[in-house]
């Protein structure tokens, strides 16, 4: 039995709980939470040990493993004590708020030989993956461009402040949705060189962002769009889409069916034929030993206690991977800050009034030395 702690026991810490609790592998020794109440009511009703104190917690619980799911501001340090103890860990989206810190925490992981990975659950749907597996198999050519959305009715009107609408603690549409969107694109395409068109919009919150638009640049003139807005009341909950064009088809995808138009010049998989074809994610998932919010919540739980038990360092969604999606995002924040280049005066062919727009690898790797707000700044 792989020996578990749970920290952060809000919405997806407490869903944690309930699906690890059910895991045949996994006995859950401790919880821990800065709420007396909530730690009172767990240790009332399933009698799992409870700690208001994380390094107790590590120290007294024996843990082979821990779930952290507080808030993002929190990460980093949590993180870092837990390996820094020898304890896999499994940590929310986003890793960190700086992607030096990321770095750090992934060398430290590796260096240890420890299993990590981070809740991008959007990698363990059926439908999604089934795209990765036709992009793999080379189905529709060289890829040209990608749109990666993702929309839902978080925040539709002003209202009190909680973590999320502070952006100090990591809170904002950036890192709460479209980190997933732009995770899906590194899977799919690989990690931008530079970004561009960057903006941060704010529709109701007074503090962060509500909604996203920016462009991601890959190497042979390849684009991602990424286009998030988590103020869309049409949706009734988080919808996420990703559409990839290639030189012999194009793919489209969403939680409940992958489509696949191929040409007749494309390389056909087994299954598949020229012209459209539907897969739906009921025939592409597998059945979970405990299903809640979806299969692949439980999926991805499944995934990390396999790496565990067979020491498996590297894995979907380990550190290696997430630093690429940070990278991106720390990016993008700074393009966000450049702003949009404009002609003086409105004469054609006149300078921009702002600086050169700064948004390529190139200028991450020269600041990573020293302090520089775009990585911070949640």
């Amino acid at each position: 039995m792989i020996r578990v702690g749970v920290v952060g026991l809000g919405k997806m810490g407490l869903s944690h709980h309930a699906m690890l609790n059910a895991h045949p592998d996994v006995d859950v020794v401790g919880v821990c939470d800065s709420s007396g109440y909530i730690l009172g009511i767990l240790q009332k009703y399933t009698g799992v040990p409870t700690y208001p104190d994380f390094v107790a917690m590590l120290e007294a619980a024996e843990l082979d493993a821990v779930f952290i799911a507080t808030p993002s501001r929190s990460h980093a340090a949590l993180v870092g004590t837990a390996l820094e103890r020898g304890v896999h860990v499994f940590c929310e989206k986003p890793l960190t708020l700086d992607v030096r810190d990321t770095e750090r925490l992934s060398s430290l992981a590796r260096d240890w030989g420890l299993v990590t990975q981070v809740g991008y659950h959007n990698r363990f749907v059926g439908a999604f993956r089934e795209v990765k597996a036709l992009l793999d198999a080379g189905a529709i050519g060289n890829v040209t461009r990608a749109l990666a959305e993702a929309y839902g009715p978080v925040v539709l009107r002003p209202k009190g402040a909680t973590w999320r609408s502070q952006r100090n603690e990591g809170g904002g549409c950036l890192y709460d949705y479209a980190a997933h969107v732009i995770n899906l694109v590194n899977w799919y395409v690989g990690e931008p060189t530079g970004v561009g068109g960057t903006v941060l919009s704010r529709v109701f919150s007074r503090e962060i962002d509500d909604e996203i638009s920016s462009t991601l640049y890959f190497p042979g003139e390849r684009t991602a769009q990424i286009s998030v807005n988590w103020s869309d009341e049409s949706c009734r909950k988080m919808t996420t889409r990703i559409t990839i064009w290639g030189t012999t088809g194009r793919l489209y995808a969403d939680r409940q069916e992958c489509q696949a138009y191929l040409r007749d010049t494309a390389r056909i998989p087994i299954g598949y034929e020229p012209g459209w074809n539907v897969r739906y994610t009921t025939d592409l998932t597998a059945p979970v030993w405990f299903y809640l919010r979806g299969e692949e919540y439980s999926a991805q739980i499944e995934s990390f206690i396999q790496r565990v038990n067979e020491q498996r360092v590297d894995g979907v969604n380990d550190f290696t991977s997430a630093a690429a999606t940070d990278r991106a995002i720390a990016l993008m924040i700074a393009d966000a800050r450049t702003g949009a280049s404009m002609l003086a005066d409105g004469v054609t062919g006149a300078k921009p009034t702002r600086g050169r727009r700064v948004g390529g690898l190139a200028w991450l790797h020269r600041r990573r030395g020293r302090p520089d707000p775009a990585y911070s700044e949640g």
